[in-house]
Order: C-alpha cells, then sequence, then structure tokens
C-alpha cells in the first residue's frame, strides 16, 4: 500500500471546488469520487496560511520527468480555463486531481499515453496566486 503525500489546500480552493463538483452531473465526472477523496484528507487552510511551496488552483508548476531529468511546466486550472496549447491541466483531470496541494518536492505517477506510467516530482511551484497576494483569483 502506497502512503499518500499530506496536502494542504486554501479554504478558497475547497469552497469553489465543492461547488464545481456539486454543479457537475456525475456522469460528465467518473472520477468525481477520487477528487472528492482527496479533498477530505486535506488539511485546510486560510489562504493567507498557505506553505509558498503548495500547489494551490492556478498555481504553476516545474515538473521534472525522474527517467529522463526533462522538465516541462503546467498550471493547475478550473475546466473553463484549460487552454488548447497544453499548457495547463484541469482540476478535473486525475492527474490534476492528484497535484493540488502537493509540496515541491512531491512525486506521483503520470499516466504516459499508449499505457505505463511516468514518475514525476514536483521541482519548483514557479507562480502561486496566494504567495503573491492574489486570494480572490
Amino acid at each position: 500500500m502506497t502512503i499518500k503525500p499530506k496536502i494542504i489546500i486554501s479554504s478558497l480552493d475547497a469552497i469553489r471546488l465543492e461547488k464545481l463538483m456539486d454543479a457537475l452531473p456525475d456522469s460528465t465526472f467518473p472520477d468525481k469520487d477520487d477528487l472528492e477523496a482527496e479533498l477530505a484528507r486535506a488539511e485546510v487552510v486560510d489562504p493567507k496560511e498557505i506553505p509558498s511551496t503548495v500547489v494551490t488552483m492556478n498555481s504553476t508548476v516545474r515538473f521534472r520527468i525522474e527517467s529522463t531529468s526533462q522538465d516541462f511546466y503546467l498550471t493547475l486550472v478550473y475546466p473553463k480555463d484549460v487552454e488548447a496549447n497544453g499548457g495547463t491541466i484541469s482540476i478535473l483531470a486525475p492527474v490534476g486531481s492528484a497535484l493540488l496541494g502537493l509540496s515541491q518536492g512531491d512525486e506521483i505517477e503520470w499516466p504516459k499515453p499508449g499505457g505505463g506510467v511516468l514518475q514525476v516530482r514536483i521541482e519548483e511551484v514557479t507562480y502561486q496566486p496566494e504567495r503573491s497576494g492574489e486570494y480572490l483569483r
């Protein structure tokens, strides 16, 4: 059994995500239970108390693929903010749900196209709204 890392989310993100999930029919969000489980196990804190190294909504993260040492960047967003260019990942995607609340140094398994997984490490939270004083984004 894999031990899941501790996660921290802001109270504002928690409220917004609860509203989002309530608005979505279960049939359009098959991974709803996974996101609900992540929210249930999270430590919820005031946005001003979020550590600067934690992935929150609208954070941009630099990742490293462990097997190749290749870096890539993605921003964790709400579904309405997903960009076609691939620079974003929706909170409703399984990997997006898994990212919320993780910290620099945490590792996750990332599904590869065509099957299998990559071990990916969160190298840096390059932008975090809370760190920038943007609490009402």
